[in-house]
């Protein structure tokens, strides 16, 4: 498995934007497509983006589409989603997660490895 570690969460205002960032331990970051979901509590984990293990593919959820963009820098073993225009709706713990595979899937049971997580909250 994969050790991960999440950052770049925070309170931003409608609008705005933010930056997510996520360390992956291991030698086998470049193989595996990495992800992003985020869960509000209550409710069920629910599927961001994700990139393929070469950074060629990525695949987004309807709801974060043309807003979110996800990318990664293999020599540095870190994944990252860039969060724009913000809405209120998008406050959740943002999670990173690892695949078992290189080609992209949004199935979260594809995914083996899971960060803690970073607090995005949106105001209004």
């Amino acid at each position: 498995q994969v050790q991960l570690v999440e950052s770049g969460g925070g309170l931003v205002q409608a609008g705005g934007s933010l930056r997510l960032s996520c360390a992956a331990s291991g030698r086998t970051f470049s193989s595996r497509a990495m992800g992003w979901v985020r869960q509000v509590p209550g409710k069920e984990r629910e599927f961001v983006a994700v990139i393929s293990g070469s950074g060629t593919f990525t695949y987004y959820a309807d709801s974060v589409k043309g807003r979110f963009t996800i990318s990664r820098e293999n020599g540095k073993n870190t994944v990252y989603l860039q969060l724009n225009s913000l809405k209120p709706e998008a406050t959740a713990n943002y999670a990173c997660a690892a695949s078992t595979q290189s080609t992209v899937s949004r199935k979260i049971s594809d995914f083996d490895s899971w960060g803690q997580g970073t607090q995005v909250t949106v105001s209004s």
